[in-house]
């Protein structure tokens, strides 16, 4: 078994901007709410929705098309959560070009075998480009089928001004998106049980089945 730690800052501001919205909507309707200043934001892009509605609150250059980095990991998760629940969960053997990438990793070695919803949880909790390659490999059979698949997700969201390249984020000329539809793709995965339960965890305990020393 593996423990990971949530160490993906640039995803949390997607997950804070709709979880302080979900915490607003528990307060009972009428109650009066003070007016608040218009946030100073150092990002080049920024967008606030609602998370019952996707209505924007607050947006800066939102449609903007830019680099998405690691935040791209939200979409292969959610794909890769999506297939487990249609597929049981099932349980998958790391081979050596899964492994065969750079960037941050949650440690996969060859001959690894665990479940697709503990993959994902080193994808989002250690930010690991091999866990995000493996995933695209066993859904898809390559990473250019994979984006495939991510980009036809995408369309179903209504991010009509994304491209997805790679499944883990790393730079490509035709890998972009925008703050809005990030928060629309952010939205959409935590509605996902499994996505949420994973990315509100500091920690998770990943259980590998083989080898055991793990």
């Amino acid at each position: 078994m593996l423990r990971v730690t949530n160490m993906v800052k640039r995803m949390r501001a997607c997950g804070l901007a709709l979880a302080v919205l979900w915490a607003a909507s528990a307060f009972p309707q009428g109650r009066a709410v003070e007016a608040v200043e218009e946030p100073e934001v150092s990002a080049q892009s920024a967008v606030l929705i609602s998370a019952d509605d996707g209505t924007v609150l607050y947006e800066k250059d939102a449609h903007q098309q830019r680099a998405m980095a690691s935040t791209t990991k939200i979409m292969t998760a959610l794909l890769v959560l999506e297939e487990a629940e249609r597929s049981g969960d099932p349980v998958i053997e790391i081979t050596e070009e899964m492994v065969r990438v750079e960037g941050s990793s949650m440690g996969l070695m060859p001959g690894d075998r665990l479940t697709l919803t503990n993959l994902t949880a080193g994808m989002l909790l250690a930010s690991g480009n091999d866990a995000a390659n493996a995933a695209a490999l066993h859904l898809a059979g390559s990473q250019e089928g994979f984006a495939e698949q991510m980009n036809a997700r995408a369309q179903e969201i209504g991010m009509v001004d994304s491209h997805f390249v790679t499944p883990s984020g790393l730079d490509e000329e035709e890998h972009y998106s925008t703050a809005y539809d990030m928060a629309l793709l952010a939205r959409e995965a935590l509605g996902n049980p499994e996505f949420a339960r994973i990315a509100g965890s500091s920690t998770l305990q990943v259980d590998f089945l083989e080898p055991e020393k793990r």
